[in-house]
């Protein structure tokens, strides 16, 4: 049995305006021990699908369907009782902006201190020794010293690292990384990124990766998601999704990021804009930004296809080319005198 088991996880945020889907039918697995990348641009979903998971979602954020299961428990209409013994103490989170994340009254030592207070039965003595224990870990320098500053002190690459620590501090068997190094420069970031690599080896936790860099996730991620306008369009193992990407949006990421095959080369970015999520259409939500879009694509979302064992993917122009294979729909067959580009 997984680790995490999502299956057709469905999340809307209920607006003046109407009902924006967020997430569309999500579903994956986490095994312990592996690191699975969600990436994808602004507005995909990514990080509602962690939010949900943890059930932290806005006030007009709701969990319409699907199931959430942690090592076989149901967490969606579980409780905020059940929640707040997953929270920190199972599934903990790193968010993208440590400044906003770490309260700027209190000390670092009294921040760390209060999360290993709240979700353990440490006492004073023992979170506090607890909390000098994880500062090491992440490599926080002086760390006696460092729990009695403020965060305004500490550095971006610091302050990311006391919420590493703050984290892992209760030991979860999950750790979710939303965007955590977006707000740092390169070099911080490489280091961020070695630190949780040799961590997750060290702990032997689940780690959760969600970025809109595919760079991020090719050196750290055992297993792929891509997601766009609240769904998955493709699902891998890493070297599946960077050496076979079988979807056209997987495609313009990879074409619009520097690496050796396109060295020298102008970057392709991906024109057009993100799908409005208050109006859904009915095809794939990707075709009006698609330059190799077909009738079918319009008319008709492709279900997921089996690439390989190791690979699915959720674009028309499989069918076209003959890849995979796919349950048979009412109109799947018109895919191929469809064929024709828009």
């Amino acid at each position: 049995m997984s680790l995490l088991e999502v299956n057709n996880l469905q999340t809307s945020f209920f607006t003046d305006a109407g009902e924006v889907r967020a997430v569309n039918g999500v579903s994956f697995n986490l095994e312990r021990g592996k690191v699975l990348g969600i990436v994808g641009e602004s507005g995909s979903g990514k990080s509602v699908t962690a939010y949900s998971i943890m059930q932290i979602l806005a006030e007009t954020g709701k969990i319409v369907g699907g199931s959430v299961k942690l090592d076989g428990q149901e967490l969606v209409n579980a409780g905020e009782k059940v929640m707040r013994t997953v929270r920190g103490n199972k599934i903990s989170i790193i968010f993208q902006d440590p400044m906003t994340s770490l309260n700027p009254t209190y000390t670092i030592g009294h921040q760390l201190m209060e999360a290993i207070l709240l979700h353990t039965d440490r006492d004073k003595k023992q979170a506090y020794d607890r909390a000098i224990e994880m500062l090491k870990l992440v490599n926080v320098n002086s760390p006696e010293r460092r729990m009695k500053q403020y965060p305004h002190e500490f550095s971006g690459g610091m302050r990311q690292r006391v919420m590493i620590a703050m984290a892992l501090a209760c030991e979860p068997d999950i750790l979710i990384a939303d965007e955590p190094t977006t707000a740092l420069d390169v070099t911080i970031q490489a280091q961020i990124l070695e630190l949780m690599q040799s961590l997750q080896h060290e702990l032997g936790m689940a780690i959760i990766m969600i970025t809109h860099d595919l760079g991020v996730v090719a050196q750290l991620c055992d297993e792929i998601i891509v997601m766009y306008a609240g769904s998955i369009c493709e699902q891998g193992t890493a070297e599946e999704i960077f050496y076979n990407p079988c979807h056209e949006y997987t495609k313009g990421l990879l074409k619009s990021i520097p690496s050796n095959d396109n060295a020298g080369q102008k970057l392709q970015p991906i024109t057009g804009t993100p799908i409005d999520l208050l109006n859904m259409p009915k095809g794939c939500p990707f075709a009006p930004r698609c330059d190799e879009a077909m009738k079918i694509c319009i008319r008709e979302r492709c279900k997921r296809m089996e690439i390989n064992p190791d690979h699915k993917a959720s674009c028309w122009m499989n069918v076209k080319n003959g890849i995979g294979q796919q349950e048979p729909t009412e109109n799947s067959g018109g895919a191929a005198e469809d064929g024709e580009a828009k």
